[in-house]
């Protein structure tokens, strides 16, 4: 199966007023793991599940778009000016992970969708080590709940409910400052999709270093 509309919430239960968690973009491809009503569970390339409306759905093969030759931090350069949503994936609303999310894939590289996955699959970079478009993580002592992009001389992207900015380009914020966690570097290849026979077709490619 794969998502016939622009975009279609993801939801954590089967109700139009359930948390959005995620969005299924255009042509994606979703794995339908059970049916409830006017709603299927699905999950996507990138192993995260939720609900979403049949309607939003159709038969045939689903596909992620070609990748774009640019860095990830580039790319998510062209949703400044987007609004905060929470859950959102797209220029009409976007939340901090959707937002990294999004631009790693838009390179051909899968990433996890949540900051805390996020933090979790990238490697520390060490202080003086930091290069521009790393990612920052912010949170408690628990879990990261925030993440950016590093642009370098203290200056982050993210998205942000703050003061309705959305996605923005700015110095760190003290208040952020104060919540960081780490700076990480995500796999140069991303993440395989995962390993079930009818997700290896959408495997995406990762960027050579040569």
């Amino acid at each position: 199966m794969r998502c016939r509309v622009e975009f279609a919430p993801l939801r954590v239960e089967p109700r139009d007023d359930a948390e959005q968690v995620s969005q299924a973009l255009l042509d994606e491809p979703l794995q339908v793991d059970g049916l409830h009503g006017e709603w299927a569970h699905v999950t996507t390339v990138y192993d995260y599940s939720a609900w979403i409306r049949r309607d939003a759905l159709e038969e045939g093969e689903g596909t992620l778009p070609p990748p774009i030759d640019a860095e990830p931090f580039e790319l998510a350069r062209g949703f400044i000016g987007a609004s905060y949503e929470w859950g959102g994936l797209s220029w009409s609303g976007i939340d901090c992970s959707g937002l990294v999310h999004i631009a790693y894939r838009l390179s051909g590289r899968l990433v996890p969708r949540d900051s805390w996955q996020q933090e979790a699959t990238g490697t520390r970079v060490g202080a003086g080590d930091e290069r521009q478009g790393d990612l920052v993580s912010y949170g408690s002592e628990e879990r990261a709940d925030h993440v950016a992009f590093w642009l370098g001389d203290g200056r982050i992207l993210h998205a942000t409910a703050r003061d309705s900015l959305g996605v923005v380009e700015e110095l760190e914020p003290a208040e952020l400052t104060a919540r960081r966690r780490a700076v990480i570097r995500l796999p140069e290849r991303g993440i395989a999709a995962k390993a079930a026979p009818w997700q290896r077709r959408y495997r995406t490619r990762g960027r050579s270093s040569a």
